[in-house]
């Protein structure tokens, strides 16, 4: 039983970082590759495809906590919080964890119990990360795309919270919203006026 774990949401300046944890089926679901290479259609189309053949789990960290932790404890948290619930959702805990990206959260969240290895580029290569980065992308994607009907001036539903010009000129015309994550300088900069 292997687990993919990957995340979405490290470099936005608004909303929260969420991490997905997916054990593929067999024979699973084909044309999985990193989400951030899809179009959006087929990236909707393997989320329903995995979510339907697949097991799988998220873990949300919203801005209060990325604040409060870091972006990178908050990371490692939402992941953390990923294969748990995959965890509880199965009954039994996994052989490996393959995290994408440099480092796992070993040693670096309390929490973490699992054997893992980071693999650099694992979205592209390693399918069962490619799906967590589905999974993962297509959840915050949702989550910004509700809030921007409640922050219309930030143009969340286009650019996700990410520092865009559009985005950073309605946050110096608009001031910071709640899920701004304050910790970030843009944001900050704008509070120190």
């Amino acid at each position: 039983m292997i687990f993919g774990v990957d995340e979405a949401g490290r470099g936005p300046l608004a909303g929260p970082v969420v991490a997905a944890a997916v054990l593929l089926s067999k024979p699973r679901p084909s044309g999985l590759d990193d989400s951030k290479k899809l179009t959006a259609a087929r990236r909707a189309e393997l989320e329903a495809a995995i979510k339907r053949r697949c097991q799988w789990a998220v873990g949300v960290v919203e801005v209060e906590d990325i604040d409060r932790l870091n972006i990178f404890g908050a990371t490692m948290l939402a992941m953390t919080l990923a294969v748990d619930a995959l965890c509880v959702k199965l009954g039994s805990d996994p052989l490996e964890v393959l995290v994408d990206g440099n480092m796992t959260p070993m040693g670096r969240c309390r929490e973490w119990r699992w054997t893992a290895r980071a693999i650099v580029g694992g979205d592209a290569i390693e399918p069962c990360i490619s799906a967590a980065s589905i999974i993962a992308k297509e959840h915050r994607d949702r989550i910004m795309c509700a809030a921007a009907e409640q922050h219309a001036h930030y143009g969340w539903e286009k650019n996700k919270g990410y520092g865009t010009p559009d985005h950073l000129a309605a946050l110096r015309a608009h001031g910071p919203t709640p899920l701004h994550r304050k910790s970030f300088a843009p944001v900050a900069q704008l509070l120190l006026l």
